[in-house]
Formats: C-alpha cells, structure tokens, sequence
C-alpha cells in the first residue's frame, strides 16, 4: 500500500471507525488549514503528564502543543484539576491516554482494579471482559480520560515471555479474540478510544520488546488465525486505534517485501508493509495508528534515533508516544518534514487522524469532568462488586492433592509460612507485602505461623528433618513475583545455602503452594501437587485468595493458559 495522500485519509474518515460528519470533516480540513508546520508537528506527540503542574505543562508547550498526553496514576483531584488545565491552556483538546488494562486504576488511585486480563480470562466468561471496558470506560472519562492503551490482545504462547503473562487474555486465540473485542465495544460506549495492542502481537518471543527488538515468529498462515483474526475482530468490532509494538513479524515483511534482507526486516514501528500493506490494506483499518513507547531499547537500536523518529511517521504511525527528550525529538521529527522523510501529504494524513479522533470523540462540546461527578462514579458499589466476582471466578486450583485443602485451624493449626518475594519489593511484584497481608489474614483466623528464615549454614550444613516433620501441621508457600518491563525472567530464587526453602518436605507435610501473580511457577516446583494460581494481588483477590484456602468458597478458575509449561513432570 502506497503512503496515503491527505485528501483520500479526509474523505475516507465519513467511514468506521471514526463516523464524522460533514461539520466534522469540514472542522478537521480547517483546523489543519490553520496550523503551522510546527503546529501540525505538535499533534504527532502524545507526551506522558509525569507532573501535574502548571509549570511542568508551560515548559512542554513552550516547545510544542502535543496531540495528546497520558496521565499516570495520581488522586481523582489531580486528573480532574489537570484536564481543566489543559482545557484552559491547549486551543484544540487534548487526548487524555491512561493505560487501562487492569481497570481504572490506571489512571486514579482510587480507581476500580476490577482485575487482570489474565484473572479476567480464568473466569471463562466473556462477559467479565465487557465489564472491565465497562469500568475503564466509566470511570475514567469521569476524570477525563478520552483514550485508553487497552485491550491488549496478544496471545501468551509461550511462558517464558517476561513481558505479556498476566497483561493478556491467555493463549487461546479465539479467546482473546472474544474478549478484546468485548472490552472494545464496552470501553467506547463511554467516549473513550480503544487501543488494540501491540500489533503485530507479542507472546511468542521469549524477550522484551522494551530491551530488544523481539519476533512475532507466525507463518503467515498461522499468524492470519491467531493475531490476524484478533486484530480483525477488533478491527470490525470499531476498534479507533493501533498501538503497534516494536516487534518484527518477518514472515509478513518477506511476503510483502520479496528479497527483503534480513538486516532490513524491522520492527512494526519502522515497517510500511506491516503498518501499511498488512494493517491498512489487508485487515482494512481505518482508525489512527500510534507507536508504542519510543523510549524502549526495541525502537532505538534498529536505526539512529534522528532517523527513527521521522521514520515511525513516514511508515505509516499518526501519533509518535513520548520522547527521549521533547525537545531533541521534536526536532528530528522537524527535520523530517524538512528533508522529504516526511511528505507534506503524508504529515496532513496522520494530522487529520488526529483531529479526526477528536471529533470523533466530540472533544470539542464536551464538558470538563467535575470533581463530585467523578467521585460519584470513581470506585462505585457496583464497580467494586465485579472487582470481587472477579476475583472469586478467577482463582484457579490447578493441581491438588486430595484431603490437603481447605487449610483450616483446626486440621492444620500450625503452619509454616514460606514466603517468596524480591526484599526490592516492587521492582520484582506488583505489591510488595502481599505476602504478609496473607499471613497477617491467616493469623487472625486462628493459625499458629512461623515464617521460614534461611539459616546461616555453610553447604553440607542444613538444618535436620526433624525441625520441621512432626513441628510443623502443614507448609504454605505464597510467591509474589510478577512480570514487569525492562527484566528478563521472572523464576524463583531460592534461598541459599543450596536452597535453603526449596519445598524438601513436600514429600512429608502436607504443602500447598500459592502463586499470586505470576502462572507459570510451576517450572520451578514440579512436584508440589496442591498450586494455586490468583493472577494478581489486588484487595478483593487475597480476600478471596484466603476464603478458597479455608474452604469458604470453592474454586471455580480455569487456567487460560498451560500453567505446566508444557512439562510432564509439572503434572506429578
């Protein structure tokens, strides 16, 4: 597909999924009319608001007027006072962009964590995906959020990823499929724009796009059935806008590009065949395409960042999200536009997206959110009712040895606690201290509980059988150690000397091993045969989490993914 000429991506925005009018149309055609080379530069750029303050904004727009900006999570206060900020500083709206993927706790503190995509997933039901749209949707326009960074719809396929994990809807194409386009449809019911990512899909490769340009390794064929139909339900379903990775999917770029070399094959983010022939052309998206963090290692390696930054709008992306430095990227963008990189249709094209999404989204007559509406519906009864279902749907026994649970004090009053979780706390979880929130709930149900404490043994030296068989009713592991950008792996790491709390008693006590966040601790602990999986660490979940191990409340989760790593001796 050719780069697309302004006056053809103009007529064609009367189509899904933007919808425009004829005063919507004639609005964005003046608008663009109006506005500087610089001007039209500035609505490339979706900044990130890392402070709420006047004088942080002043200092951003003395160097451009961004198209749009993403909050990170601050009080219902500062969203609110920020959005009439911006409102009174910016003449043509700002996107507001948060990442909702979890629930609208990605933009406010006080937000509803309704839960996982994956926990989402583990209910089996499709309808729980709608009221996770439902929820970002709501409670985030009530604080003026008018784009989201959400669904994501890659596919977990392999469990070694240290990126996707708990952030997807599983490994079952169709259901994340099913669910993506569910959380579409509920999210934009409420005026904000979906963002289905991270085209071309990530879940194959075992790296992070944000340290590495990583593979999305699918035939064409497979790739059309997984990711393809994903896309093209999301797509069909009215999906607004891309969010495309900085991942390689070199069976397309081969195909549409005969003879490519490898050294040529890049990322997404740098790729017209795949933003333009595969995106546009074969899957028909009409919406606005966005790059996915340009900070990340998997944007900057492949080509100098001078060429990069102008080369992400030339190969098809409309808005270039964050910068190194505003103002050295804002400049590389404006000596594209200088050089020819960027063709003067080609820059009225992804400007007219831009505006075209705001229309579309009726920025210009909406009202500024106030702050009692917001706290109207910001974490409401009904909103934190589905956080619990959630949770109570979702958390999945997945192997059990029978007559071990429930976990009460009257069968197992003494317990020994093994917690596993980083002492970095949040650069390895979630939420540091979920480990002792269980232990703290155990104890006030009545269970006598020693934490284990490795000892200052020399190898050879180790403590004798007989300090736990006979001491101890029953052994409980707890890990908190989830997946996060910019690692490598997530396993456990064991104690020393010579794993000092490795499960060497399984075989003797009773031992039930709970995995908070991350599924696929089973590769690490083969043998254990009662693990449990909560897919994440968020109130309602450990609530539940203790109410399933005391017997209150049956297990009703399905794993949406292979929680035995593909493994025979994970089944023992």
């Amino acid at each position: 597909m050719s780069i697309e000429q302004y006056p053809d991506v103009l007529e064609s925005m009367r189509r899904a999924p933007f919808n425009l009018s004829d005063d919507d149309i004639a609005w964005v055609s003046s608008t663009i009319e109006g506005l500087s080379t610089k001007d039209k530069v500035g609505q490339l750029f979706c900044g990130i608001a890392t402070s709420f303050s006047e004088e942080a904004l002043d200092a951003t727009l003395r160097i451009c007027t961004p198209g749009g900006l993403m909050y990170r999570p601050s009080t219902i206060e500062e969203a609110v006072a920020y959005t009439e900020l911006l409102r009174q500083k910016v003449a043509i709206p700002t996107l507001v962009a948060a990442n909702l993927e979890k629930g609208a706790n990605g933009i406010v503190r006080e937000g509803t964590f309704l839960g996982s995509p994956l926990s989402v997933a583990a209910t089996g039901d499709v309808a729980m995906a709608a009221k996770l749209g439902e929820v970002c949707g709501s409670e985030g326009a009530a604080v003026g959020a008018t784009w989201a960074f959400a669904p994501i719809i890659d596919i977990d396929y392999n469990f070694r990823n240290p990126i996707t994990n708990i952030r997807t809807f599983g490994s079952d194409p169709e259901r994340v499929r099913d669910m993506g386009v569910a959380y579409v449809k509920a999210l934009q019911s409420h005026g904000v724009a979906a963002s289905i990512k991270h085209f071309p899909g990530d879940g194959c490769d075992e790296r992070d796009q944000h340290l590495v340009t990583s593979i999305n390794d699918k035939s064409v064929e497979e790739w059309d059935a997984t990711y393809g139909a994903a896309y093209k339900a999301g797509i069909d379903a009215g999906a607004m806008t891309v969010m495309v990775g900085h991942i390689m999917q070199p069976a397309y770029s081969r195909a549409l590009r005969p003879g490519i070399a490898d050294a040529d094959i890049m990322p997404a983010t740098l790729a017209p065949e795949l933003m333009g022939d595969l995106l546009r052309g074969k899957l028909g998206f009409n919406g606005l395409v966005v790059t996915d963090a340009t900070t990340m290692a998997g944007f900057t390696i492949p080509m100098p960042r001078s060429k990069a930054v102008p080369t992400a709008i030339a190969s098809g992306a409309d808005v270039f999200l964050f910068t190194r430095n505003l103002e050295e990227d804002f400049g590389f963008m404006m000596g594209g536009v200088e050089d020819g990189t960027i063709t003067p249709s080609r820059l009225d094209a992804a400007v007219a997206r831009v505006l075209g999404l705001k229309a579309a989204l009726k920025l210009r007559e909406r009202e500024t959110p106030s702050l009692e509406a917001a706290r109207a519906v910001v974490g409401s009864a009904e909103h934190q009712a589905w956080s619990k279902e959630c949770a109570d749907e979702a958390i999945t026994l997945v192997k059990e040895e029978i007559g071990v649970l429930p976990l009460t004090p009257a069968t197992y009053p003494k317990l020994l606690f093994v917690p596993i979780e980083s002492e970095q706390g949040v650069a390895y979880s979630v939420r540091a201290g979920a480990c002792d929130i269980i232990r703290t709930k155990l104890e006030a149900e009545g269970f006598d509980i020693d934490v284990f404490k490795a000892k200052n043994f020399f190898e050879g030296e180790v403590d004798r059988t007989s300090d736990v068989i006979g001491v101890y009713d029953a052994i409980l592991y707890v890990a908190n150690l989830s997946t996060k950008s910019n690692q490598t792996t997530v396993r456990i790491e064991w104690a020393q000397p010579m794993g000092a709390n490795c499960p060497h008693y399984l075989a003797s006590v009773p031992t039930v091993f709970v995995s908070i966040e991350n599924p696929y601790h089973l590769i690490d602990i083969p043998r254990v045969k009662t693990f449990i999986n909560s897919y994440s660490s968020g109130d309602n979940v450990l609530d539940a989490l203790v109410e399933k191990l005391l017997g209150r409340s049956e297990f009703k989760g399905t794993s949406p993914v292979d929680a035995f790593c593909g493994r025979w001796d994970t089944r023992l």
